[in-house]
């Protein structure tokens, strides 16, 4: 009989698995074709459809909605575990959140994390040309759905995995268009438009920023509500002659991390490499075998490491179009890196989808059988950053080390005539230990215990901005309900204090502290290493804010603000009187003059201080309506006045922001912004610039990033009219030096403007303006060339320029700016430039403009000049070498395009 009653049990767990799976359609089922199969792919509504057919049929799975898109679809979340586990999701989702925020005792902690399940994340699609990341979800999600392998039984139990289509707009963009062709053979991914509404490949760049909808879901969702453990971020494609690059990574890693990130990091990275080793799939690479490094903040798998959670990239080949993995002989041979090399051969779709979820499997594998460590360690370092908000501490940043050396260096020459071991220390057994305790003890140097950002600064509304960044991001705020005193000064109500003891002070030390990134380089001597991304970005600086590091612990009448609700802005009054002053200063003003000149109001800049305002600030008279709004929405700050006696009246200008085939993403940003802002535009392409009459139609032309003759670089080349629909033709071409800059320079001489930023600063060289390049260097027959990267590179960074706050082109700035600057354009004014009209607006004072990220050979920068207006007939060329609008982050120098477009 117990024979009989366990084979009947065993065939109703059979049934009952069966059922499960006979309930779930298969992938071919619902969309008719395998997915993997050359030439196909799944559009993005087909694939939602798929998830909530999933979820209606498995008691495994729970489909949820986490925000809207830019385009207005709904971002799918997918939630994965046992049933058993579903009916506890809220206990486990509390559980995460507590074990993240380690505001907990260890005797909690140690019992909530037996209790507990560890969280992974696994996402696709970011950058929907990659389709391998979009399309490995749905296998992985069947086999979770419906498999009882053992195996996956088991990551039902241990774990609640989180499953994020994380750009469902791109996914339908490169889906239609790819799929648009009949000939199979002709297939591509050249869309006309990016595959985001305004950043495309960009949309992993905004992780800190959290501008883009897309990036606030998933930050809440990460930061706020679920804190995975783990965050798996799938990306295309491999360094050639490999098959995927993932972790461990290459140096460095940023500072400000615990070091169980990079330590975990390894481990995640070995449970990946070995499974795959052990299905006999070659080709993964680590190490220094990618570019990939663990140094930025901004990205969807690098953000997390700043929130104490392990973030994996990787990086695969292929595609649904068949392809090839090339020859490359170095690749062939076995090293630490590439361990299993893979050898030259025909290459398709479903290989690297097989790749993708097996490495799925390892990750949750990993996850399953470290649980309870993983939360503990989540844990425990975010209870080591409370710790260390809460004393003295000092982060060893390279220019720490570099001080160091610098007080030994000082004091041996001092000392060498007396005591003749100096000579030797350094080169035998380190330096004496006292040297240590001169840097590392040293008062001046700690880390701050926290932030204190004052209410009353000019532009507080950007403040605001800058703290909702941070409370998407899930870090702790508070406001101050009274005015305090903090080291003797007093602060005003409404101030925003940011305490450093909280779980994700590596986050907030990274938001308010300059970057130190090391000297990286091949080889003593050689070229530079790239950083994968940026070397600086202290959000702080690029968006001009304006406050105290407070080094010592301090209180005040402080109230914590509630986990992830943004702040709206302060409301600010109208004043009595007839006529009102608008300061400059504050970004959101420009909100309020662009919706006054909407509304027909006449508004005017005044051309000197005026009223406490300063030069540059709005007058307006009337529209009472429109300026409460402005006050009450955006908190712009205005006073009663009379209409100065030296005015500007202003009128909206007819914008043209410039862009090209495929999308760029620098103009991306700057349409988002004009959007935010209120400006009104129209985007155009090189037909519409090369079919001249431009005065007719515009009064300004936006070129931001490449867009100058010779800097569009076309990803895969451009398609020719025969490639693509009618409907897509105006957007094809580009600008000439023969055919476009004459038109260009006709509508300056008409009376014009033309703004270039970054790369299209070129321009002025087309233009035959008397300016050169700054950064050459002489050679010994005379001539010059550019300054190689042994001598000088500065990648991604934060500079500080003098600014000519006299000219109408910097109103509302300061004597000087942070700027981002990206290996950007600096020039040289020839001797008779200024005579000719030509004017600085900005420029180098300092051999040492370096505020955070990297500048190797920053002498080279002195007093060369970042921003200039040149005269073109009756209108004008404003050249800007740093990326004023940088990803709309760099709201320090908005101004400075804004400035621009008003007649």
């Amino acid at each position: 009989m117990r024979k009989l009653y366990f084979m009947w049990a065993l065939a109703f767990l059979i049934f009952a698995g069966n059922a499960v799976a006979q309930n779930v359609p298969t992938p071919k089922e619902h969309f008719g074709f395998e997915i993997g199969d050359d030439y196909m792919l799944a559009t993005y509504t087909a694939t939602d459809a798929y998830f909530r057919k999933v979820a209606e049929s498995s008691d495994r799975v729970k489909f949820v909605e986490v925000g809207p898109t830019a385009e207005g679809r709904q971002m799918p979340m997918l939630i994965i575990t046992s049933p058993a586990n579903h009916a506890n999701l809220d206990k486990y989702k509390e559980i995460s959140q507590k074990m993240g925020r380690a505001e907990i005792s260890e005797d909690e902690a140690e019992a909530l994390a037996k209790e507990g399940k560890a969280v992974v994340w696994i996402d696709g699609g970011l950058h929907s040309t990659e389709t391998v990341g979009s399309h490995q979800l749905i296998p992985t999600l069947y086999e979770l759905a419906t498999s009882n392998d053992a195996e996956i039984l088991r990551f039902l139990d241990d774990l609640v995995i989180l499953m994020l289509q994380t750009n469902p707009d791109g996914q339908e963009i490169v889906t239609d268009w790819y799929m648009s062709r009949e000939d199979q053979t002709k297939r591509d991914m050249r869309t006309p438009y990016m595959y985001h509404k305004y950043v495309g490949h960009d949309n992993n760049r905004d992780f800190f920023m959290n501008n883009m909808d897309e990036s606030t879901n998933i930050s809440l969702q990460q930061y706020v509500e679920w804190l995975p453990q783990i965050i798996f971020n799938h990306h295309q494609t491999s360094p050639a002659g490999t098959i995927v690059a993932g972790p461990p990574y290459r140096d460095p890693f940023n500072h400000v991390f615990d070091p169980l990130i990079m330590t975990s990091l390894d481990g995640v990275g070995a449970a990946m490499i070995n499974r795959l080793n052990k299905e006999g799939k070659p080709g993964y690479t680590r190490l220094g075998g990618s570019v990939f490094s663990s140094w930025w903040n901004g990205g969807l798998r690098t953000t997390p490491y700043f929130h104490n959670m392990i973030g994996i990239l990787t990086e695969i080949t292929g595609g649904p179009t068949p392809s090839e993995i090339p020859l490359v002989p170095e690749r062939l041979i076995p090293t630490h890196a590439t361990p299993f090399p893979v050898e030259p051969q025909s290459w398709n779709f479903k290989k690297s989808i097989d790749y993708s979820v097996s490495m799925n499997f390892a990750v949750l594998d990993f996850a399953s059988r470290n649980s309870d460590a993983l939360l503990l360690n989540i844990y425990q370092m975010g209870k080591n950053s409370i710790d260390r908000g809460n004393m003295d501490h000092w982060t060893k940043y390279p220019k720490r080390s570099a001080a160091v050396q610098q007080a030994f260096e000082d004091a041996k020459e001092k000392r060498a005539a007396d005591d003749p071991e100096m000579a030797y220390y350094g080169m035998r057994s380190g330096l004496p230990v006292e040297y240590f305790g001169k840097v590392f003890e040293d008062p001046e140097l700690r880390d701050p215990r926290g932030f204190i950002v004052p209410s009353d600064q000019a532009d507080f509304q950007t403040a605001i901005r800058f703290a909702n960044a941070l409370i998407k991001s899930g870090i702790q705020v508070h406001k101050a309900s009274d005015a305090f005193t903090v080291n003797g000064k007093q602060y005003p109500k409404g101030s925003l204090v940011f305490k450093s003891a909280q779980a994700f002070r590596p986050h907030l030390l990274d938001m308010f502290e300059p970057q130190d990134h090391p000297n990286d380089f091949e080889f003593p001597g050689g070229p530079p290493k790239r950083p994968y991304d940026a070397a600086g970005w202290t959000l702080a600086f690029q968006m001009g804010i304006e406050f105290d590091r407070i080094l010592d612990e301090f209180d005040g009448p402080f109230e914590a603000l509630p986990l992830g609700e943004v702040l709206g802005f302060a409301p600010a009054t109208v004043p009595g009187g007839s006529g009102v002053l608008i300061d400059v200063r504050g970004n959101n003003s420009y909100i309020a003059v662009n919706e006054l000149l909407k509304g027909g109001a006449n508004v005017a800049r005044t051309t000197v201080e005026a009223s406490g305002m300063p030069v540059g600030s709005f007058y307006v008279s009337g529209s009472k309506s429109i300026l409460e709004k402005a006050a009450k929405e955006y908190g712009v700050k205005m006073v009663s006045a009379s209409k100065p006696s030296n005015t500007v009246s202003i009128k909206p200008a007819r914008v043209a922001l410039f862009d090209h085939y495929g999308g760029s993403m620098p103009s991306g940003w700057v349409r988002w912004m004009l959007e935010q802002y209120q400006f009104p535009f129209q985007v155009v392409y090189p037909k519409d610039i090369d079919g001249g009459n431009l005065n007719s139609k515009y009064d300004v032309i936006l070129f931001i990033g490449p867009g100058a003759p010779g800097t569009v670089r076309s990803w895969g080349g451009m398609p020719t009219e025969e490639d693509i629909p009618q409907e897509y033709h105006k957007l094809l071409g580009s600008l000439s030096k023969d055919k476009s800059v004459p038109e260009l320079k006709k509508f300056m001489e008409a009376g014009g403007k033309v703004v270039a930023v970054g790369a299209s600063t070129s321009l002025a060289f087309d233009l035959g303006l008397p300016v050169s390049n700054a950064l050459v260097e002489k050679l010994p027959n005379g001539t010059e060339k550019p300054l190689g990267g042994d001598k000088y590179y500065i990648p991604g960074s934060i500079l500080k320029a003098n600014v000519d706050t006299n000219h109408a082109a910097n109103w509302g700035m300061g004597d000087s700016a942070n700027m981002v600057f990206n290996n950007s354009p600096v020039f040289t004014l020839a001797p008779d430039a200024m005579m000719n009209g030509v004017k600085p607006l900005a420029w180098f004072g300092t051999e040492s403009p370096l505020v955070s990220g990297w500048a190797w050979g920053e002498s080279y920068l002195k007093n060369g000049v970042v921003a200039f207006e040149a005269p073109i007939g009756k209108g004008k060329l404003y050249a800007f070498g740093p990326e004023i609008t940088f990803r709309a982050q760099a709201h320090n120098t908005f101004k400075l395009l804004f400035n621009q477009l008003y007649k």
